[in-house]
């Protein structure tokens, strides 16, 4: 692993990146971050039975499409919203009828609400869904597939600079935001390195019918006593 200003750096292949993403993820846990942004970082991360232009492709698309407005949030729908401004539009003419002209406006007002809801959600999703397209067919074929959030910004991308022609290589970047936690995380990934032989994933290879990254089977692993395993619970 390298380390500058920028991050830590890890080259090599997939399971290299993978487990890097794991260390770093570990010493999080283990400084007690627990937050939205740690779940996404946790999501987006790339695993061991994922492939790169496949899985981190539309994890990436999806990480840096437009965010939810306030209607998607709530789970509410187009449809929804437009009901319901139709109903709040029904009250206000009643209310206008029975001489509560406060009530009519109050209505009114919702009614406007509503239907400014429901166009920012039919907006959102309509330029999601384009740049969704464009992202998964342009942009990955341009830069790195990257994530970045309050607490992790990180990058990947595949190089032809490996080792060998024939085996695929990485290199990933995953730098966290705050310097105080970065330096934690610093001694932590050191730690790991100085006293750890190997790294075992969390999640279970399936090496039987998946294959890893840009489809290059797995290597099959030695076996080792149990000593030298280690394993993040």
């Amino acid at each position: 692993m390298e380390e500058s200003i920028a991050g830590f750096k890890e080259r090599g292949s997939w399971g290299d990146v993978v487990e890097h993403g794991e260390r770093v993820t570990q010493a999080l846990r283990e400084l007690g971050i627990e937050s939205d942004a740690f779940a996404e970082w946790e999501e987006w991360r790339p695993k061991p039975h994922e492939r790169l232009n496949k899985d981190v492709n539309k994890k990436t698309a999806k990480q840096a499409s437009v965010n939810e407005g306030e209607g998607e949030k709530k789970g509410k729908n187009v449809g929804d919203d437009l009901k319901t401004a139709g109903e709040k539009l029904t009250e206000s003419y009643e209310k206008v009828e029975n001489g509560d002209n406060d009530g009519a406006l109050k209505r009114w007002e919702e009614t406007i609400d509503y239907v400014a809801r429901a166009a920012d959600s039919a907006s959102r999703k309509a330029i999601r869904k384009v740049e969704n397209t464009v992202y998964q067919n342009v942009m990955t074929q341009l830069a790195p597939y990257y994530f970045d959030n309050e607490l992790v910004s990180a990058n990947i991308q595949k190089t032809n600079r490996g080792p060998t022609s024939d085996e695929q290589y990485f290199i990933f970047e995953v730098n966290i935001n705050d310097d105080t936690l970065k330096t934690q995380v610093s001694e932590l990934l050191g730690e790991y390195e100085s006293s750890i032989d190997r790294w075992h994933v969390t999640t279970e290879k399936e090496t039987a019918n998946v294959e890893a990254a840009e489809g290059v089977e797995p290597p099959i692993e030695p076996e080792q006593d149990d000593q030298s395993k280690f394993t993040i619970n």
